[in-house]
């Protein structure tokens, strides 16, 4: 890796830049798109065809102060069997525009906190994805757990359903972090998930945990990184922590002066990068690991590495659906979002119609650019025949899109006539590499560090 003064002299330590989980990225949403376009688009999924599904259930028993995702809190189940009955009515929306033979490749339930969902609704609402959309050969089917809200029952619900993925939170284990970012969770209660996991023969389990975290030091985050390892999990999202309380304004909560300076915090990457590699794990883009055999490692090998708002993943499924409060799909046409505040996704299933709020149709130099970046984040490679292969562009307009990046990055960079790459020397900067690629005005979005 290149010197910090030299990634410095870049603005790696200053830069707020996308994670790039979509093109072009969801500040850019207009209300452009309509509940109209959406159905419209469902109704052109080619039939027989496999799509990914996605869940959001919105509901925490507490509101960690760290996460930016869009949750409410509740102390009763009340509130959540309500929304799973909505959700089963945007279900049967979906099953009456949908096309003869749909097959579903992905279902992902996250949130939110998923399993606060009680074991009949559980068993209620899977019943009804099902009848909707039916696993197809080989599908997955993951969900997020709250080691801290699991028990047999809803476990053994989940299991009997059919998950094979399962995916803890885990962020750090450390005393001091935990109770400065508002999330209790022992080492030993997470074990315990992971063992009730796997004993009921589930054959996966993803972990996340955070680097750049209020007072994390690299001892600290080794002590996480080696507990994590202890309990074998057979890939690893490494995030870096995005403080933005002007955007998530529980994170007010938490500390600024606590924060780790940028340098710190790639540091803090590396320490747990080294580690992960020393288990034999494979580094998967910027941010994941996995174990060779799984999934994720195969195709990353393979070149058929795809990113979407999960982060990376192996599905090929050209549509991703998203249902609940505030989730979006990703159809080849363009984005489309639920509207975020449940009571107004609520209103919207049961008048009859699809939540859609605002999204993104795509024109033809969207979907060159999303290519190329997503390219980028996953391949750390722009492959200069497929571009050409599938787009309509010329070889010296290609040239001029590879000119800028390589002049501003220099040996950060290659260029040559099969392609751009990124070496690993120019790695840590591949979200700001891949935002010259960018063509939206990105000055306002309000974006996490790049680092």
């Amino acid at each position: 890796m290149k010197p910090n003064s030299e990634l410095a002299r870049l603005g790696l330590f200053d830069a707020r830049v996308p994670r790039y989980t979509s093109y072009p990225t969801a500040p850019h949403f207009s209300n452009a798109v309509t509940e109209k376009d959406f159905s419209g688009w469902i109704g052109a999924i080619p039939e027989g065809s496999r799509i990914s599904l996605y869940l959001h259930v919105p509901f925490c028993r507490r509101l960690c102060w760290f996460c930016a995702c869009r949750t409410q809190g509740t102390r009763s189940d009340e509130p959540v069997r309500a929304y799973a009955q909505v959700l089963k009515e945007e279900l049967a929306l979906l099953k009456a525009r949908l096309p003869r033979g749909i097959t579903l490749s992905r279902l992902h339930w996250g949130g939110g906190t998923p399993t606060l969902l009680p074991a009949d609704e559980i068993a209620a609402l899977a019943e009804t994805i099902f009848a909707t959309v039916p696993l197809g050969e080989d599908a997955e089917f993951s969900v997020e757990i709250d080691p801290n809200e699991i028990d047999d029952s809803r476990l053994d619900a989940l299991a009997a359903a059919g998950m094979n993925r399962a995916s803890i939170g885990v962020q750090d284990f450390d005393p001091v972090i935990q109770k400065t970012i508002g999330r209790d969770q022992s080492y030993e209660i997470t074990q315990k998930a992971a063992e009730m996991i796997r004993a009921r023969g589930v054959r996966s389990l993803n972990a996340d945990i955070l680097y750049g975290l209020p007072h994390q030091t690299n001892r600290r985050i080794r002590d996480s990184v080696e507990k994590l390892l202890s309990l074998a999990p057979d890939r690893v999202a490494l995030y870096g922590y995005a403080h933005v309380p002007w955007m998530a304004r529980r994170q007010v909560m938490i500390p600024s002066d606590a924060m780790p300076k940028p340098e710190e915090r790639l540091d803090l990457f590396e320490t747990a990068r080294e580690l992960f590699l020393a288990a034999g794990y494979d580094e998967i883009g910027i941010d994941h690991f996995a174990r060779p055999d799984d999934g994720l490692a195969v195709a990353a090998r393979e070149g058929r590495l795809r990113r979407n708002f999960q982060g990376y993943t192996d599905d090929t499924a050209e549509a991703l659906i998203g249902l609940g409060a505030s989730a979006i799909s990703r159809m080849p046409q363009g984005y489309a979002q639920n509207a975020p505040a449940t009571s107004a996704y609520v209103k919207a299933i049961r008048e009859g119609r699809f939540s859609t709020i605002k999204g993104h149709a795509f024109d033809d130099e969207d979907l060159l650019r999303a290519r190329m970046i997503e390219a980028l984040m996953c391949d750390f490679r722009i492959d200069s025949a497929e571009i050409l292969s599938r787009f309509d562009i010329s070889a010296e307009r290609l040239r001029e899109l590879y000119a800028e990046p390589a002049r501003k990055f220099g040996d950060m960079v290659s260029v040559d006539e099969t392609g751009f790459a990124i070496p690993e020397r120019g790695r840590p900067l591949t979200r700001m590499i891949a935002r010259a690629f960018d063509a939206y005005d990105l000055s306002k979005a309000g974006h996490s560090s790049a680092v």
